[in-house]
């Protein structure tokens, strides 16, 4: 009777631990969010100014690990349309982002990993990190998405401090930065180092490597997606499992 209880408990938190996770860190992204633009920063420790500021980027890069999981369809699996739902309002708050050509676009990386048909990829001559970070921001949006995200985020800065009186600077560091920020790091840990081709090439068919940060760390950095070569052999594991895959590779 135990035994079938806690495995019918397992198979809840199977289905419905991907939605709770989600919805804590959107309700955390919206509440900080409220909270740190209210707050007089001249009167603040820049230590605790930095504190905010990362914990934004971490919760800001938690936004788009959902949009990511919902492109997977494993945020809320047993329900794919609110699934999507959620990831188009996931890539939205993150970046103002099409929430579809964001999916078509992860699944080609997806099946082309590490080639000239990956959207995440460099242009197969400049390697650097600074230029494969820019052809990696060009691969999601072309001059006239930039130009829509330009135009929105302006109007949404300027409505949200003229019509709710938030300090322009506020802004600036728990919301503008972050997302700068959060960019860089998903690309640097989920992209860059998982897929520079080593000295001696690439040895497996997702062109992929994983780092061998502990779990701590690996949350931290990029809530386990630097577990890179496990996200692409078992695309179907939320972020949240990464870890578990890990330790079964090894």
């Amino acid at each position: 009777m135990i035994v079938k209880i806690t495995e019918r408990l397992h198979r809840i938190i199977d289905l419905y631990f991907g939605i709770f996770s989600a919805s804590i860190i959107l309700s955390l992204w919206l509440i900080t969010f409220i909270w740190f633009c209210s707050v007089d920063i001249s009167k603040m420790p820049l230590f605790i100014i930095i504190i905010i500021l990362l914990f934004r980027v971490f919760l800001h890069t938690g936004v788009f690990i959902v949009a990511h999981d919902a492109a997977h369809g494993v945020v809320l699996p047993q329900h794919h349309k609110l699934n999507h739902v959620i990831g188009y309002l996931a890539i939205y708050i993150y970046a103002l982002l099409p929430y579809k050509q964001f999916v078509e676009k992860h699944w080609m990386h997806h099946r082309y990993p590490a080639s000239s048909n990956d959207p995440d990829y460099h242009d197969g001559h400049n390697k650097n990190v600074v230029y494969w970070y820019i052809k990696f921001m060009r691969g999601y949006l072309d001059w006239k998405q930039n130009l829509v995200l330009l135009v929105w985020m302006s109007v949404i800065f300027h409505g949200i401090r003229l019509g709710l009186h938030v300090p322009g600077i506020n802004l600036i560091m728990f919301w503008v930065l972050p997302l700068l920020l959060s960019s860089m790091q998903m690309f640097y840990f989920g992209t860059y180092l998982p897929h520079r081709e080593p000295k001696e090439g690439y040895t497996n068919i997702h062109h992929a490597n994983s780092n061998n940060f502990s779990v701590f760390w690996s949350l931290l950095t990029s809530y386990h997606f630097g577990y890179h070569w496990e996200h692409h052999e078992y695309p179907d594991l939320p972020w949240f499992k990464l870890p578990s895959a890990r330790n079964a590779a090894d």
